[in-house]
């Protein structure tokens, strides 16, 4: 049995970040023009957290109009299925259909506090995109969108949703018009209209975002323990999450990190399997170095320079990492797994024919790997988290 280990303040600055930095990992390695804005940001950012009014409002706002907190759902046919118990913290449950809206409410108060007047995000499987132009709208705020085309290509839907919410979209065609490029344009935006608010949707790029996202992304852990502890009367075993840039796996990661017999295990888009340009498995085939404004794992070169990634699931499909995660790997705090596209349908059909909920191709890469490291393990409890429904994936052809 899992017991609860008791933790305190003191020892739990060894996974949380100082100054930015997560061991070696993080910084701001951005241009001049941008370092007084994120310096700034940083600053209202650690002037508001904590505080009643803002811990108020964001609870608000999370409880009434996100709708949390979400389910810890018993899957009994999928844990019949693969012969050991699991539960899934239903994030596909959240308004617009992901945890992504946890960091945007709680990005666009502290927009408000700044008096920004535009927001500027990028999206990879539109989810972040949904969910930014949702909060946009909620407080009457200019939004702009960048995504590759092909990422709009392969999620239409969550494109028209987008654009029905208000916001504008910015395709982008360089690279190979996925993350990585929508980032990149967004970035290039930030940096030309310094007055905008950029809503960094995922734990990565420069001080203080992996810091934020990682703050607002924490309530999933901290519910889903609440939960679990009452309804099983101890800790699992397990933990489940896909990890693209990360921001959902650290979400439930987080109120765990200290409780050492708790197993954290995340799931990488492999796509096609162990090489080079046909894989998204930054923390599997990655090396350290600087991407997008900070030092984490990136899928590179001897050079430094990115190898194209690939994945079926937009929202994988980027070569850098959170660096918490980084350093999770490095301390052997948490293990990550490469889950090809194959194994992750296999996934999707399986939920949504035991269970009835359909997952986000997303999601459906952590499923793949609890399904494979679970089976017939009848002692164990774990829980996996579900970031996102599949509505987004029905129109392609994965079946």
């Amino acid at each position: 049995m899992n017991t609860i280990t008791k933790t305190t303040t003191k020892i739990k600055s060894i996974f949380a970040p100082t100054n930015g930095m997560y061991g070696p990992y993080g910084g701001m390695y951005v241009p001049p023009v941008l370092e007084n804005k994120l310096l700034h940001l940083a600053e209202v950012f650690e002037k508001h957290r904590g505080t009643p009014d803002f811990e108020q409002e964001f609870a608000y706002y999370l409880k009434n109009f996100v709708g949390r907190p979400s389910p810890l759902y018993y899957a009994h046919r999928l844990s019949q299925h693969i012969g050991s118990k699991i539960y899934l913290k239903r994030e596909d449950l959240n308004h617009t259909g992901s945890h992504k809206i946890n960091n945007t409410i709680g990005q666009i108060l502290l927009a408000r506090r700044m008096g920004a007047t535009e927001i500027v995000a990028e999206t990879g499987a539109g989810q972040h995109g949904v969910a930014t132009a949702t909060a946009a709208a909620l407080f009457g705020m200019k939004c702009k969108i960048f995504m590759g085309s092909k990422d709009a290509e392969r999620q239409k839907m969550n494109v028209s949703r987008i654009k029905l919410l208000g916001a504008e979209m910015v395709l982008t065609h360089a690279g190979r018009g996925t993350l990585k490029d929508a980032v990149d344009a967004a970035l290039g935006y930030y940096i030309e209209h310094l007055d905008v608010f950029y809503l960094l949707g995922s734990q990565v790029g420069p001080h203080p975002y992996p810091t934020m996202v990682g703050y607002f992304q924490s309530v999933i852990g901290k519910e889903a323990r609440k939960q679990f502890l009452e309804g099983e009367g101890r800790l699992p075993d397990n933990l489940f999450a896909c990890v693209g840039g990360g921001s959902n796996a650290i979400g439930l990661f987080t109120d765990f990190l200290l409780d050492e017999n708790v197993r954290i295990f995340g799931a990488e888009g492999g796509g096609e399997g162990p090489v080079f340009g046909k894989t998204a498995a930054t923390l599997s085939m990655g090396k350290p170095g600087v991407f997008q404004g900070t030092y984490s794992y990136a899928l590179s070169d001897e050079a430094g320079e990115v190898y194209p990634t690939a994945s079926i699931a937009a929202g994988l499909d980027y070569p850098g990492v959170s660096p918490q995660h980084a350093l999770l790997k490095d301390r052997k705090r948490a293990s990550y797994h490469l889950v090809t596209d194959a194994e992750a349908i296999e996934a999707y059909l399986l939920l949504s024919k035991l269970e009835g909920i359909i997952p986000a191709i997303e999601s459906s890469h952590a499923l793949a790997l609890a399904a494979k490291l679970l089976k017939n393990k009848k002692d164990e409890i774990s829980i996996i988290n579900l970031s996102g429904r599949g509505d987004k994936d029905v129109e392609r052809d994965l079946m």
